[in-house]
């Protein structure tokens, strides 16, 4: 089993692409995160649904949890106007890692092996300089498991 086997396609979206686009796109696909790519399409990082929700949390409220019970439900409600105008790269951190990315031809145990040393759930398959998909780990352990359809 190679990679570009077990390829699956998964929201993808553009460093500079619109921050609240990509809130909505996590929310009405369930998603953990979406892949982003550069300009070129070359996969860069994976925007965490996590990293939104920080985002949108003013710092204030992480730094004293407390304050959050005093914040009234109509602060609440404005929380995700944090996103408006902002792209993928103002919620991504600074240092934030890059995707991994196996090639086409890897195969079940090299993605495995990657997924597993990086602790990442998802990594890119990449042929050549292009993306073609992502391989996520219930993915990869749907194949082998052999409950691939």
């Amino acid at each position: 089993m190679r990679a570009r086997d077990m390829n699956e396609e998964y929201p993808i979206i553009d460093l500079d692409a619109d921050a609240l686009s990509a809130a909505q796109l996590i929310v009405e696909r369930r998603l953990p995160g979406v892949v982003v790519t550069d300009a070129k399409g070359k996969p860069q990082s994976v925007l965490r649904s996590w990293q939104v929700v920080q985002f949108i949390v003013p710092g204030y409220v992480q730094d004293d949890p407390q304050l959050a019970g005093v914040l009234s439900e109509m602060s609440a409600d404005r929380l995700c106007a944090r996103l408006s105008g902002k792209t993928v790269r103002s919620l991504l951190p600074r240092d934030a890692e890059e995707l991994p990315c196996v090639d086409a031809d890897d195969t079940i145990i090299e993605v495995a092996a990657m997924m597993a040393r990086l602790r990442c759930p998802l990594v890119a398959v990449m042929d050549g300089d292009r993306l073609i998909g992502v391989v996520t780990a219930s993915r990869l352990l749907q194949f082998a498991l052999g409950l691939q359809q």
